[in-house]
């Protein structure tokens, strides 16, 4: 069965027919071609599907689209602001954060979550949240550094 929802992506409204059973990471994919959040175990437990429901992270591969209704979604690709790239995307940049690249839109989704909340974490703080989030080519170093050295850069502007 096919319902229209409606909510927003990225700040935009958007209103679509979607399954019942159609999941947040292929309507993204499919519906918007938005891309960044990655099918990595298809089950919940790598969190390479982050994105942000309402702000809090929430991972695609799990989660139904229809309970998105009226929602805010936003994904990797909504983090740039007019081709400026966000603080942790330019962090994560300028410290090596990415290894291979794939986990990186997913750690950069919930840290981003993380210093909305919390502008100045601690190293545990940043450790404990990025904990659902696997990265399969490094031992979390640069992605730590690269979270610390957004916070710092976020703590300037504000």
């Amino acid at each position: 069965m096919k319902r229209i929802i409606s909510l927003r992506l990225n700040g935009k409204p958007v209103e679509d027919a979607v399954s019942d059973n159609t999941l947040l990471i292929d309507y993204l994919r499919d519906n918007h071609q938005l891309t960044g959040a990655k099918k990595g175990c298809d089950g919940g437990e790598c969190g390479a599907c982050s994105v942000l429901v309402n702000g809090r992270p929430r991972l695609s591969c799990i989660t139904l689209t229809a309970s998105c209704q009226g929602n805010d979604i936003e994904t990797i690709e909504g983090q740039a602001k007019n081709g400026i790239l966000s603080a942790l995307q330019r962090a994560f940049h300028e410290n090596l954060g990415a290894q291979c690249g794939f986990c990186t839109p997913g750690m950069i989704m919930v840290a981003e979550s993380l210093l909305r909340r919390n502008v100045n974490p601690d190293e545990n703080e940043i450790r404990q949240v990025l904990g659902g989030n696997l990265c399969r080519c490094t031992g979390y170093v640069k992605i730590i550094k690269s979270v610390r050295a957004a916070a710092r850069m976020m703590e300037t502007v504000s």
